[in-house]
């Protein structure tokens, strides 16, 4: 009997035991649980957040949320007249016609307007004067696309967007030039060319093309398109859109040769023009983002400043 006893005895305990295993092990994988339910829940909440936060910035860029001239409306300011190849064409259909959607900054413009999520029919266009628009003071429009280069100074009084368009060095000569159908660098080796003291396309001529002649420094680009004028240059470097401007309405003769596709040392950017503290480029500014890393701004100068106008790029 007492061996009996011993043997119940042990049994009890050895049951005992094992209920005593079980609820630490409930226990743990009590509170286990409950820290897999506590770190998902404050995943929901974060998640949850970042939902909001971006829900409430597209809403704040929704159209009918925007704090525009004309609600409903995106009005757009350039020139009067405004040229190609920045607005239309060369042909009388398009000539100073915005609403075309032709040339690189009209096709900007109704670009962005189909992001922020403008119909067409919803972009509306007006003029100012160049200076006009840059003068401290309330708006006319929503935003001006006239080849604004963003410098402190206008900074102060208006804001701009991010950079749509970085200007490129041009060559300028004369089409019975023997470097009018320069292709290369190398092509250029000989050629004497001129640019205006302390400029980017000065800098460039030095140490970019290093023709083997020393680049001729003159004052103002007054200076140098006189000189080119009368016949002391094979050519001149400029920036790409003074460049439209030379050959379309200063020297008569001249073409504009090639683009070069390296970058001069600061180059001017041109950007959109906004009233001081207006809330819409910071609508605006994303979607340039947008385009530029998506590659549309690049195909837009392409089709519309480079290879739309038949003008060669220079790579090398």
């Amino acid at each position: 009997m007492r061996t009996k006893l011993i043997l119940v005895l042990v049994a009890l305990a050895l049951v005992a035991a094992g209920c005593g295993d079980d609820d630490d092990a409930t226990t743990t994988t009590a509170a286990a649980a409950g820290e897999t339910t506590t770190t998902a829940a404050a995943e929901t909440t974060t998640t949850a957040a970042a939902e909001t936060t971006t829900t409430a910035a597209v809403s704040a860029c929704a159209v009918e949320s925007l704090e525009l001239i004309t609600p409903g409306t995106l009005t757009v300011a350039t020139g009067l007249p405004a040229f190609p190849p920045w607005v239309g064409t060369g042909d009388d259909a398009t000539f100073d016609v915005p609403e075309s959607g032709t040339g690189f900054e009209s096709a900007v413009v109704y670009e962005i307007a189909k992001r922020l999520g403008f119909g067409e029919e919803q972009v509306v266009w007006v003029r100012t004067g160049f200076d006009e628009a840059v003068a401290p003071g309330p708006k006319s429009f929503d935003f001006n696309i006239q080849q604004y280069s963003i410098n402190a100074d206008r900074d102060q009084v208006v804001d701009f967007s991010v950079p749509y368009y970085v200007t490129t060095q041009a060559l300028v000569t004369f089409e019975d030039s023997p470097y009018a159908s320069a292709q290369s660098l190398a092509d250029l080796a000989d050629a004497k060319l001129g640019a205006q003291i302390g400029t980017t396309s000065l800098d460039f001529i030095e140490n970019v093309i290093q023709p083997n002649q020393e680049a001729q420094v003159y004052n103002s680009n007054v200076d140098v398109k006189s000189a080119m004028d009368a016949g002391q240059l094979d050519g001149l470097v400029v920036d790409l859109p003074t460049g439209f401007y030379i050959t379309a309405a200063e020297i008569e003769g001249s073409i504009i040769a090639a683009a070069f596709a390296a970058q001069a040392q600061d180059p001017d950017e041109y950007g959109l023009l906004f009233a001081e503290g207006n809330p819409l480029k910071e609508c605006i500014d994303p979607v340039l983002e947008e385009m530029k890393a998506d590659g549309t701004l690049a195909a837009l100068e392409e089709q519309w400043l480079t290879s739309g106008s038949g003008i060669f790029v220079i790579t090398g």
